[in-house]
C-alpha cells in the first residue's frame, strides 16, 4: 500500500493542540506514531487541499452535528486525563462554527464561575437536552464524567445515523414526484395550449382525448394560482392545528395507523426510549426519573404521553415490564425483553437490545415503504405523463388525417 500524507490534530502531554501532517500507509499507524510521540491524536485525515477549511455544515442539521462533535472532543480528551476547564477551552479552540463556539466558551465561563458542568449546559437547552444534561449531572456525582461521555457521544451517533437513514430513504421517492408533477405542469401550461391554438386557428375537429387535455389545461392557467393559494392556506392551517396539543396528538396518532409508515414510526420511536433508558439506567439514574427524561425526547405525543401510565406502575412497585405492555403503544416483544432483564437484573443491557433490535427493525420497515412507495410514485406520474403523450400523439395524427 502506497504512502499517504494524513492531516493530524493532536494534544500536547500539557494540554496544547498541535496540528501538522505525517506519512504513512493508513491512519491507525498516524495515530499510533502520535502516541509514541506522546501525544493525544484527537483527529487523523486526509491532508486538507490548500485554501480548504474544515467547518461543521450549516444545513439543516448543523445543531446536532456541533452537539456530536463537542461530546466527542470532550470524551476524547477526558479520557486522555485532560482538566474538564482545559478540555474545554481546547474544545472551544477545536470548533471552527463561531456560533456554537461562542456556546463553548459560554460553558466555560458558567463553569469557572462556580456552576457545575450540568448546570452551565443547562443554560442552553437549544443545544443540549434534558436527557443530556441529566446524563452530566449523573457523570459528575459518580466521578465518571469521561465514560458518560464515551456513551452520549455514541446515543448522538447513533441517534443521528437513524435520522440520517429515515431521510436519505425519502430522498429519492420525494425527488421522483417533485419531478413528476414539474413535468405535468410544464406540459399543461406551455405544450398543450399550443396544440390548442393549431385546432383553433385551423378550425379542426378535436378527438375526445384532445378536448379533455386541453380543457385540462385551461382550467390550470385560470384557476391555477387559486388552487395553490388554497393548498398553501391549507397547510397553513393544518400547521397551526398540529401546533395545538389537541391537534399533535391527533396527529401523531393518525400517523402511528399509516399502512407501513406507521409501523416504521412505532419502532423508530421504541428505539430511540430504549437507548436513552439504557444510557441513563446505565449510569445510576433513577428509573422513574429516567422515564421522565426519556419521554422529554420523543417526537411522538401519543407514545409519550403513554409514559405517564410507565412511571405510575414503577412508582407502584410493577416494575417497568408490566405497565409498558398495558400502554399498548410499544411492539409486543419490548414488554418480553424488559420483563427478561428485570428477571436477571440486567435492565439497562436488556434496552440496549431493545434499542439495537428495533433499530434494526426501523431500517427494513423503511425499506419495505419505500419499495412498495417508489413503483407506485412511477406507476401514477407514468399513467399521468403517458395519458398526456397519447392525447397529444392522437392530436398530431388527427391533424395529418386532415392534411392528407
Amino acid at each position: 500500500m502506497a504512502a499517504t500524507s494524513f492531516h493530524f490534530r493532536a494534544i500536547t502531554p500539557d494540554g496544547k493542540v498541535r496540528t501538522g501532517s505525517l506519512t504513512a500507509e493508513t491512519q491507525k499507524l498516524v495515530a499510533s506514531e502520535l502516541r509514541k510521540q506522546g501525544l493525544t491524536p484527537v483527529y487523523v485525515g486526509l491532508a486538507p487541499k490548500q485554501g480548504f477549511r474544515f467547518e461543521l455544515p450549516k444545513w439543516g442539521g448543523a445543531r446536532r452535528k456541533n452537539v456530536l462533535f463537542f461530546t466527542q472532543e470532550l470524551s476524547t480528551l477526558l479520557n486522555a486525563g485532560i482538566p474538564l476547564d482545559r478540555a474545554l477551552q481546547i474544545t472551544s479552540e477545536l470548533t471552527e462554527q463561531s456560533q456554537f463556539r461562542t456556546v463553548v466558551m459560554d460553558v466555560l465561563r458558567t463553569l469557572k464561575g462556580g456552576k457545575t458542568l450540568a448546570d452551565s449546559l443547562a443554560t442552553h437547552p437549544d443545544y443540549f437536552s434534558e436527557l443530556y444534561v441529566n446524563m452530566v449531572r449523573a457523570g459528575e456525582a459518580s466521578g465518571s464524567l469521561a465514560t458518560i461521555f464515551e456513551r452520549l457521544a455514541e446515543f448522538e451517533r447513533t441517534r443521528d445515523d437513524l435520522r440520517n437513514y429515515i431521510i436519505g430513504s425519502m430522498v429519492y421517492p420525494g425527488l421522483l414526484s417533485a419531478v413528476g408533477l414539474a413535468s405535468i405542469t410544464i406540459l399543461m401550461y406551455f405544450v398543450v395550449p399550443r396544440f390548442a391554438s393549431v385546432f383553433e386557428s385551423g378550425h379542426l375537429k378535436m378527438p375526445l382525448p384532445t378536448k379533455i387535455m386541453i380543457e385540462v389545461s385551461n382550467a390550470l392557467r385560470a384557476y391555477g394560482w387559486i388552487a395553490a393559494a388554497a393548498i398553501v392556506a391549507a397547510l397553513s392551517a393544518f400547521q397551526a392545528y398540529i401546533r395545538t396539543v389537541k391537534g399533535r396528538l391527533w396527529w401523531d396518532s393518525t400517523r402511528l395507523k399509516l399502512p407501513l409508515l406507521g409501523d416504521a414510526l412505532r419502532k423508530a420511536e421504541t428505539s430511540r426510549f430504549a437507548r436513552a433508558m439504557a444510557t441513563l439506567i446505565a449510569n445510576s439514574v433513577p428509573l422513574v426519573q429516567a422515564i421522565s427524561i426519556s419521554r422529554a425526547i420523543l417526537t411522538n405525543r401519543r407514545i409519550a404521553n403513554s409514559l405517564e401510565i410507565v412511571s405510575t406502575g414503577v412508582k407502584r412497585g410493577e416494575g417497568i415490564a408490566v405497565p409498558l405492555r398495558r400502554t399498548g403503544q410499544f411492539p409486543p416483544l419490548a414488554a418480553h425483553l424488559l420483563t427478561v432483564g428485570e428477571e436477571t437484573g440486567k435492565l439497562d443491557a436488556m434496552f440496549l437490545r431493545m434499542a439495537d433490535i428495533y433499530e434494526t427493525e426501523t431500517r427494513n420497515s423503511i425499506k419495505r415503504f419505500t419499495s412498495l412507495f417508489e413503483p407506485l410514485i412511477i406507476l401514477i406520474m407514468g399513467i399521468l405523463v403517458g395519458a398526456l403523450i397519447l392525447s397529444m400523439l392522437v392530436a398530431i395524427t388527427s391533424i395529418n388525417e386532415v392534411a392528407g
